[in-house]
């Protein structure tokens, strides 16, 4: 597989100035920031959570977690992390694990850790586990202008950055 036609459509209708970066097949996120010889601060990683009402993503660095506590507070929801199962049927067009951040795209809600609008650029998965968009950050924040911005991570321990 290669980029989601989704996230083709989203970069095309913002005229968004981006590279694609090749990688190493990886596994998880900071597999991919050493796979790929990128900082894991600058890796923009997608977490779907859920609740009755439905589905909400989030969007951090890969050297983050969320902090469910400041989600709960932020969408004032009791969300828990969504099942595989379902990330595969609503992420019909992306690898299982390798979800972009454009989830506004497939009708969700989007919050984006502010962390991520201080790097100088950012990357993120195209879709598949072998493929990044990499980005200026100006044009990343153009791109995710219908997501939330707040703060509602934490950085890693343990993890470099």
């Amino acid at each position: 597989m290669s980029m989601s036609a989704t996230l083709q459509d989203c970069l095309r209708s913002k005229g968004s100035r981006y590279e694609i970066v090749h990688h190493p097949h990886s596994h998880s996120s900071v597999e991919t920031a050493a796979a790929a010889h990128i900082p894991g601060d600058r890796l923009a990683k997608t977490v779907l959570f859920e609740d009755e009402h439905g589905y909400v993503a989030a969007v951090l660095p890969s050297t983050y977690a969320v902090r469910l506590s400041e989600l709960w507070a932020k969408t004032g929801r009791r969300l828990t992390l969504a099942k595989e199962v379902d990330l595969r049927e609503l992420f019909k067009d992306c690898d299982l694990g390798a979800l972009p951040p454009v989830c506004t795209a497939y009708g969700m809600r989007t919050y984006l850790d502010e962390s991520l609008a201080q790097q100088p650029d950012v990357y993120f998965e195209a879709g598949d586990h072998e493929e990044l968009i990499h980005m200026g950050t100006d044009q990343f924040l153009d791109l995710m202008d219908r997501a939330e911005r707040t703060r509602f991570a934490r950085r890693m321990h343990g993890v470099p950055s």
